[in-house]
């Protein structure tokens, strides 16, 4: 623990009042996605939960003089389904021109410099678009597509080319499983493309495929240049002499490569990210500055810099900053530098500018914090023993508060956190909702377990196989670390997790006696349910995770081993994890008469987009582990009202 601050009060942990409100987690989950330039001008999306959760356009000419960004797109929600995870749902053009992907119906819709706009598509609700790539000139553009047929087993993905005149869809590429990324080169003479089949992810094995392109957007002489069914292709792009570049994590890591007329070699040889993993379309983490120089994100042990590569030298510079993570990374068409959608510690994600002298510049942030600095936990990178003999990873975010401190002895609860995927990590950019439970008086820790993207192929792979052991192994020791370090009360630990960290979150409460609590955010309780009702992408997701073992690690399956409370948050119209996998949880746990609740929130998806329901199912949750550990909360909570079987609602 910390050392006691002389000028705070002490009071119970868990019983702070908080500076930070779930209100305010609300206004502060604007998000920014998408960023890209075109002329003299500047586009994003933005996310907003209180219109939904609607996500639209925004373009500005000059945010470095204050001027107000125009909404282009008021009515309409640019996200796409494809993969229903999205993505991709808009690409510009070098004459201001801008196509983006309506969500109610699909469609693709072009947006000219003065906010006209025009449908192009005419899909009758069997076909999705995303990950566009445009040839003005020629008259088309190049877009994923998901065919949705009746009567097939699973929707078809294929590349078309779509007529700017008509709108007419013509296929020009299938029969791979996947396929995303097509890139087209300077000259528009070759495409560039990605492509796997099940049972692989796209970060377990995929190709690189590169074609000769016609004038009527048709390709022949298509070649396989990189990748397999055990290297991983990220992230293709031209740079504008014509050299192909992608990371491949053939050396253990997502490195930078590039193909030219000499062939495919390394550009920086490292034992670092340079990518994220896939579950979007259109993730930029590299862009290409001029002949020489590219910009990218280096993700080390999980913390990210952004930093210019002399590919000629196979040298990387560090561009200093406060910034904790950088996406949407694209080259200023003024040729002034680098934008970047940032994370950042303290403060909610900004779109920023960098120069090649170092000077770092906030653009554009669309709701800056009010908390201070001190009543901001910062994370700390710890590392701790794995049962396979590994070191695994976490951040840990200690009890924060510029008034209170925890009274006499007493240690702080343990919220573990165990992120989605579960491909994917943990970031040490704010988070309101880690900061919701810090400055009450909670510790948290944010665990990086094996599978976590950030620290090589490698540490992926300890996950293979072994979803439900691993994943839960590393958030049990993770509590167990910090109990021993003296900065965790070992009788008052909760898990929470969302979608595959809602699932590790079960199997922790089934197969661990650890946590006291739970709470499961559209989590997996039934593998072998799961397996027949998702989606496409994740189809086959369990073949490299569970060996078959869907029985024996189903938490459902094993409730009789589950004795705390736990509750349940879902979406009516998750197609990724449905409904019927946490009532199926809820009506065993009551069966057993465990204290359970359940909120099911109606028109909701994968994740929740409205505002009312953030700010409900983060005061449900908080008010029902304060009902569990028998603590009085400083705020006004909702009553969380106990679960209902089947039939019953």
């Amino acid at each position: 623990m910390t050392e006691a601050n002389p000028h705070t009060v002490a009071r119970a942990f868990g019983t702070w009042p908080s500076p930070l409100s779930a209100e305010d987690i609300v206004t502060g989950a604007r998000g920014l996605v998408d960023l890209q330039t075109s002329m003299d001008a500047i586009y994003w999306l933005e996310s907003r939960p209180e219109e939904s959760g609607r996500v639209t356009l925004m373009r500005s000419q000059d945010l470095a003089s204050g001027e107000q960004a125009v909404d282009m797109t008021p009515e309409l929600n640019v996200r796409s389904r494809v993969h229903e995870y999205g993505g991709g749902a808009l690409r510009t053009c070098t004459d201001g021109t801008a196509f983006v992907v309506n969500f109610s119906d699909q469609n693709i819709y072009r947006i000219d410099r003065n906010g006209e706009t025009r449908q192009l598509t005419n899909s009758q609700n069997n076909e999705r678009f995303a990950d566009l790539t445009v040839n003005l000139a020629a008259g088309w553009l190049i877009a994923v597509r998901e065919l949705h047929t009746e009567g097939a087993s699973e929707p078809r993905n294929d590349l078309v080319r779509i007529s700017l005149h008509t709108g007419d869809v013509d296929c020009i590429a299938s029969g791979a499983d996947f396929i995303a990324c097509p890139r087209l080169s300077p000259d528009n003479q070759q495409l560039a493309y990605v492509t796997w089949d099940h049972p692989n992810m796209p970060w377990d094995g995929s190709q690189l495929l590169l074609a000769n392109l016609a004038s009527d957007g048709s390709l022949a002489d298509t070649t396989v240049l990189a990748g397999g069914a055990s290297e991983s292709i990220c992230e293709p792009s031209w740079r504008s002499d014509g050299t192909l570049f992608f990371t491949s994590d053939r050396s253990g890591y997502w490195n930078l490569w590039r193909f030219d007329e000499s062939g495919i070699d390394s550009v920086l040889p490292d034992d670092a990210e340079y990518a994220l993993p896939p579950w979007q379309f259109d993730t930029r983490t590299v862009c290409h500055l001029d002949d020489r120089y590219s910009a990218a994100q280096r993700i080390l042990d999980g913390s990210s810099e952004l930093v210019i590569i002399d590919t000629q030298a196979g040298l990387y510079t560090p561009l200093h900053s406060d910034f904790s993570s950088y996406t949407g990374i694209c080259h200023r068409s003024d040729g002034g530098g680098v934008l970047a959608l940032c994370g950042r510690e303290d403060d909610t994600a900004c779109l920023a500018s960098f120069s090649a002298s170092g000077a770092v510049g906030e653009l554009f942030c669309p709701s800056p914090t009010t908390l201070s600095p001190a009543a901001i936990a910062r994370a700390e990178p710890i590392r701790f023993p794995a049962r396979d003999g590994s070191i695994a990873h976490a951040f840990y975010y200690a009890p924060t508060s510029a008034k209170f401190r925890g009274a006499g002895d007493e240690l702080p609860p343990l919220m573990v956190l165990s992120h989605g995927g579960p491909t994917a990590s943990a970031s040490t950019s704010l988070n309101y909702r880690i900061q919701y439970f810090t400055s009450r008086g909670w510790a948290v820790v944010d665990v990086n377990y094996g599978g976590s993207t950030g620290y090589g192929r490698g540490y992926r792979l300890r996950l293979q196989d072994n979803w439900g052991i691993v994943d839960v192994a590393d958030c049990e020791d993770a509590a167990r670390h910090l109990v021993a370090s003296g900065r965790a009360d070992a009788a008052r630990i909760a898990i929470r997790g969302g979608s595959a960290g809602g699932y590790t979150t079960l199997a922790a409460l089934c197969f661990t006696s650890t946590f006291r609590a739970g709470a499961s955010y559209y989590g997996i309780g039934d593998l072998r349910a799961l397996e027949q009702d998702t989606h496409k992408f994740e189809a086959r997701y369990l073949d490299g995770l569970v060996n078959n073992e869907h029985e024996a690690r189903s938490p459902i399956r094993h409730v009789e081993r589950l004795n705390c409370p736990v509750i349940f948050f879902q979406g009516s119209e998750d197609r990724v994890v449905p409904p019927n996998q946490a009532q199926a949880m809820v009506d065993v746990l009551l069966d057993k008469g465990i204290d359970v609740s359940y909120l099911l929130f109606e028109g909701e998806g994968h994740g929740f987009r409205d505002a009312i329901n953030i700010k409900r199912s983060i005061e449900s949750e908080y008010a029902f582990l304060a009902r569990v550990f028998e603590f009085e909360p400083a705020d006004d909570l909702p009553r969380v009202p106990s679960a209902q079987r089947s039939g019953e609602r």
